[in-house]
């Protein structure tokens, strides 16, 4: 179950909420450093972390999904939310470039059909980094945050899920070391946390970040994988006078039938 709209907006309102946003969305921006040109999408709660990329991407969108709720974002222009089902979004195959996956897998009631529709929506070359809490986390067993809420994954387990809905995991990060406490004195060290965890605890960070790409198989379709090979004879007429008459008929090595059988005519003499 997805944690309510009310209660995410909420807790990034807060100074807890705040000081997470900002190590969560530094990690982003460090493997997503330049969007220009290119549409990025979010899927889940992802409006805190959309914003630096406004003005740089071509377009900005998110996605919340139904049995979450919706809020308006941004406050100061046009709307770029939009309420719906994550596993029917509402854009054309291969359009979109970044995906970004925030409060949403672990939530999600249909994981395989979400990502199966992310997969849609990506253009070639296009990627999708999920953010999900960390099994192994204190966030993970917060609940008076978003985090403490649905299924939390490990590493290897993100990515194979990844893996089974046609993903290749690319690049894995963590963040969010700090124990998740309202006190002001560890809102202010966070980023010495992440200092410290980022090199020496990334086991027990609070988030699991893995960038991933869509994977795309080259195929052959079953009708011409059965189709019969042909090839043209030339058959010149008696004299030579007149042009070459031309027939078709299928190669006696893959059906074994005389051109009679085939349908086709025999030259005339």
């Amino acid at each position: 179950m997805y944690t309510d709209i009310v209660d995410l907006r909420e807790f990034y309102e807060s100074g807890l909420g705040q000081t997470a946003q900002r190590m969560i969305r530094r990690r982003i921006r460090n493997i997503w450093p330049d969007v220009r040109n290119q549409i990025v999408l979010g899927i889940g709660y992802t409006t805190p972390y959309l914003r630096p990329f406004i003005g740089e991407a071509d377009r900005v969108a998110a996605v919340m999904p139904a049995s979450q709720g919706v809020s308006f974002w941004p406050a100061e222009g046009p709307g770029m939310v939009a309420l719906g089902d994550e596993a029917d979004l509402p854009f054309g195959d291969n359009t979109i470039d970044r995906v970004l996956l925030v409060h949403g897998l672990e939530g999600t009631e249909q994981l395989r059909p979400m990502m199966r529709e992310i997969w849609r929506v990506l253009a070639g070359g296009g990627r999708v980094l999920a953010v999900v809490p960390n099994r192994r986390g204190l966030w993970a067993r917060a609940d008076w945050t978003p985090f403490g809420h649905g299924f939390p994954y490990s590493s290897s387990q993100l990515k194979q899920v990844l893996r089974d809905t046609m993903f290749v995991p690319e690049r894995t990060r963590h963040a969010l070391f700090m124990p998740p406490l309202r006190s002001r004195v560890l809102q202010k060290s966070a980023p010495a946390w992440e200092e410290v965890g980022g090199r020496w605890f990334k086991a027990f960070a609070g988030v699991t970040m893995i960038e991933a790409s869509k994977q795309i198989f080259a195929g052959v379709s079953r009708r011409a994988a059965h189709q019969p090979v042909k090839r043209r004879l030339i058959v010149p007429l008696p004299g030579g006078a007149a042009p070459a008459a031309r027939i078709t008929v299928l190669r006696s090595t893959i059906t074994g039938n005389d051109p009679v059988d085939s349908g086709q005519p025999y030259p005339r003499t």
